[in-house]
C-alpha cells in the first residue's frame, strides 16, 4: 500500500505528456546552417514554468517562459532534437522528436559583424595586479609583441609573456572594439599555443559588453593545474563557477582551436558552449550583470602563473569575434 501511494505521489509530481508543445521551426528532417532558429510555444492547464531545447539528449537552450524564438548554435552533422516544457504543477510536455541536419559548424546570420584578426589590431591594453583577486593581485613582468612569424598560422600571431618572482601572478590583456548595444550573441574564436604546459596555471578568455548601466562579463577559464576543468564567471557574486567540463594543460608546441559562444538574454549573461579542438560541450549557465556607467564591447585574454610563477609565453592567432 505504501508503494502504491509513493508511486502515485511521484506520478503527480512529474507527469509526461507527449503534446502541449508546438514547434514552428525547425521542421523534422530539415537542414540548416548554424545557429539554428527555434520557434516554439507550450500550453497546459497550469502556467508554463520553463522550456528547453535538447540536442542529442543534452540541454542546448533553456528559457523560463512559455514560448521561445531563439538561435541555438549546433555543431555540424545529424542531430536528435527534442523541445520540452514544464508547467508549474510538474507536468512535463514534449514535442515529437526531430532529426535536424546542420552544415558548416558554428556560424552566424548574414547581419552579423565580425571583428577579424583582433590579435593584429593596435591599441591593446594590459595590466598585472588588476588581473588578481579583487583587482589587486601580485605584480608581474608582462609584455605583448605582435606580428610574430613563428609560431604562427598566418605569419602574424601575437605573443604574450609573463614572468616575475611572485607566486600565482596573473596578467590580463584586452582590446576595446567600440560599443555595440545591438549585439546579444557572441562567438569568440581563436587559436592558442604554448611551449611550457607545466607553467600554465590557467588561461582565461573573456568577452565584455557594457550598456544601459550594466556590464555583462563572459569570463571563461581553463583551470589547467587546479581542478582541470572549465570555469565561468558569476559577475553578480564575483566568483568562479565550475562547469564540470574537462580542460587539462594544453599540449606544448601545438596550436589549439577554441570557440566560445555567449548570449545576453533576459537581462543575464549566458554561457552557451565551449569547443576545444573540435570537441563541443554545452555550458548553459546564466548570471546577472553588475552595475556600471559605460558603453563598451571588448575581448580579453589572461594568463595565470603557477606556484613558482614559472615564466611562460602564449601565442594567439586568428582571433575573431563575431556578434549579432
Amino acid at each position: 500500500m505504501k508503494a502504491v501511494r509513493l508511486l502515485a505521489s511521484l506520478l503527480s509530481f512529474s507527469v509526461l505528456s507527449f503534446g502541449g508543445v508546438s514547434v514552428s521551426a525547425p521542421s523534422n528532417g530539415s537542414s540548416s546552417g548554424s545557429p539554428v532558429r527555434f520557434v516554439a510555444s507550450a500550453s497546459s492547464s497550469h502556467p508554463i514554468a520553463a522550456m528547453s531545447v535538447y540536442v542529442d539528449n543534452k540541454v542546448a537552450y533553456k528559457v523560463n517562459a512559455g514560448s521561445m524564438d531563439t538561435m541555438v548554435s549546433i555543431g555540424s552533422g545529424s542531430h536528435y532534437v527534442v523541445v520540452q516544457a514544464w508547467d508549474t504543477s510538474g507536468v512535463v510536455l514534449k514535442a515529437a522528436p526531430m532529426t535536424v541536419t546542420v552544415s558548416g559548424g558554428t556560424g552566424a546570420p548574414p547581419n552579423s559583424t565580425t571583428y577579424s584578426n583582433v590579435n593584429q589590431m593596435t591599441g591593446w591594453q594590459w595590466c598585472d595586479t588588476c588581473a588578481g583577486a579583487g583587482g589587486s593581485g601580485p605584480t608581474a613582468k608582462i609584455s605583448m609583441e605582435q606580428n610574430i612569424g613563428n609560431p604562427a598560422l598566418d605569419g602574424q600571431s601575437a605573443q604574450f609573456d609573463m614572468a616575475g618572482s611572485k607566486p600565482y601572478s596573473s596578467a590580463i590583456w584586452w582590446k576595446q572594439l567600440g560599443a555595440n548595444a545591438n549585439a546579444s550573441n557572441f562567438v569568440y574564436d581563436l587559436y592558442f599555443y604554448v611551449k611550457n604546459s607545466s607553467a600554465v596555471q590557467a588561461l582565461e578568455f573573456d568577452a565584455n559588453q557594457s550598456l544601459n548601466g550594466k556590464k555583462y562579463i563572459f569570463g571563461t577559464q581553463c583551470d589547467a593545474l587546479g581542478h582541470h576543468a572549465w570555469d565561468v564567471w558569476d559577475t553578480a557574486n564575483a566568483r568562479w563557477v565550475q562547469t564540470g567540463i574537462a580542460c587539462s594543460a594544453p599540449a606544448a608546441y601545438s596550436w589549439n582551436h577554441l570557440t566560445l559562444e555567449f548570449q545576453r538574454v533576459n537581462g543575464q549573461a549566458k554561457f552557451v558552449s565551449v569547443t576545444l579542438n573540435g570537441s563541443k560541450s554545452y555550458i548553459n549557465k546564466v548570471f546577472w550583470p553588475e552595475s556600471i556607467n559605460a558603453q563598451e564591447l571588448n575581448v580579453a585574454f589572461q594568463m595565470d602563473g603557477n606556484s613558482s610563477n614559472t615564466p611562460y609565453s602564449t601565442w594567439l592567432d586568428k582571433v575573431n569575434f563575431t556578434v549579432w
